[in-house]
């Protein structure tokens, strides 16, 4: 159930990323949704191969490096998906930043309740 409601608040996230940003475009909910799920599942299969990979840069950038991954990411998810556009590397990676703040404020929040 909690996934669900992340999946949920990834979506609804990525739909007023989309307006909000320039460079980035959700064409429906459907393609939001879809690059909800194509997101999580990256993060949950690519990023922590990329994480254990990466470790010495990471640690040089004292963990900044974590942020190029997190672009990468979502710049992968653009490729994946069709309706989900993003022009660049800097609007991915304004949107992979607003996506991780709000979505572990949001999971920070559901926890104290």
């Amino acid at each position: 159930m909690k996934f669900i409601l992340r999946l949920i608040t990834s979506t609804l996230i990525i739909i007023a990323s989309g307006a909000i940003i320039p460079g980035v475009s959700v064409n429906s909910p459907s393609s939001a949704l879809l690059a909800a799920i194509a997101i999580a599942f990256l993060n949950a299969v690519l990023k922590p191969l990329l994480v254990i990979l990466t470790i010495p840069i990471t640690f040089l950038t004292l963990g900044l490096f974590l942020l190029v991954i997190n672009t990468f990411i979502v710049l992968t998810a653009d490729y994946l998906i069709d309706g989900f556009d993003i022009t660049g590397f800097w609007p991915a990676f304004i949107f992979s930043i607003i996506l991780s703040l709000t979505t572990s404020v949001i999971q920070k929040s559901s926890e104290k309740n």
